[in-house]
């Protein structure tokens, strides 16, 4: 059975978007402090609801330069973590994979595409709209992720 389930948490706020952001300006306007650990901790509770015995991540190698909750030392931490936080989990040995963790942007669209993802149904914009903006960092990297990987963005106009 497939099931999508939406969580809304509108608390988040972008560095850009908060009144005092001082403490973030080294890092782009769209970082959201600790965002990783709050989806994982998400995903954790959705797993103990359902009896996954996984609970996988989409990471890839290029993501720990940005956001430290990406980082092998995080997950290693995360996974003793919600196992001291679950006797479900822990019972279960729910375990947290991350197989894109050792590759480039550039190879995952790359392994993608060979694997027949329907890659026009992803999204790498940081902005909300009908079509991606194709100026915020999300849009740049994903431009260059599919240019390095000689595969045509079915998101963009050729």
């Amino acid at each position: 059975m497939e099931e999508h389930r939406f969580v809304e948490v509108p608390q988040l706020k972008e560095a850009g978007d908060m009144e005092d952001g001082r403490n973030f300006r080294h890092l782009p306007p769209t970082y959201i402090p600790m965002r990783n650990s709050i989806f994982y901790s998400l995903a954790a509770s959705y797993a103990e609801e359902v009896g996954a015995h996984y609970i996988i991540g989409g990471h890839n190698r290029e993501d720990v330069a940005l956001f430290p909750d990406t980082a092998p030392a995080f997950f290693q931490n995360f996974q003793k973590a919600i196992w001291a936080g679950s006797r479900l989990l822990r019972g279960r040995r729910t375990t947290i994979l991350r197989p894109l963790q050792l590759r480039s942007k550039a190879e995952v669209v790359s392994l993608a595409a060979g694997l027949g993802v329907p890659l026009e149904r992803t999204w790498s914009c940081y902005r909300e709209g009908r079509r991606q903006c194709g100026e915020c960092e999300g849009c740049r990297k994903r431009v260059k992720a599919f240019s390095e990987a000689g595969v045509r963005d079915p998101l963009r106009p050729t």
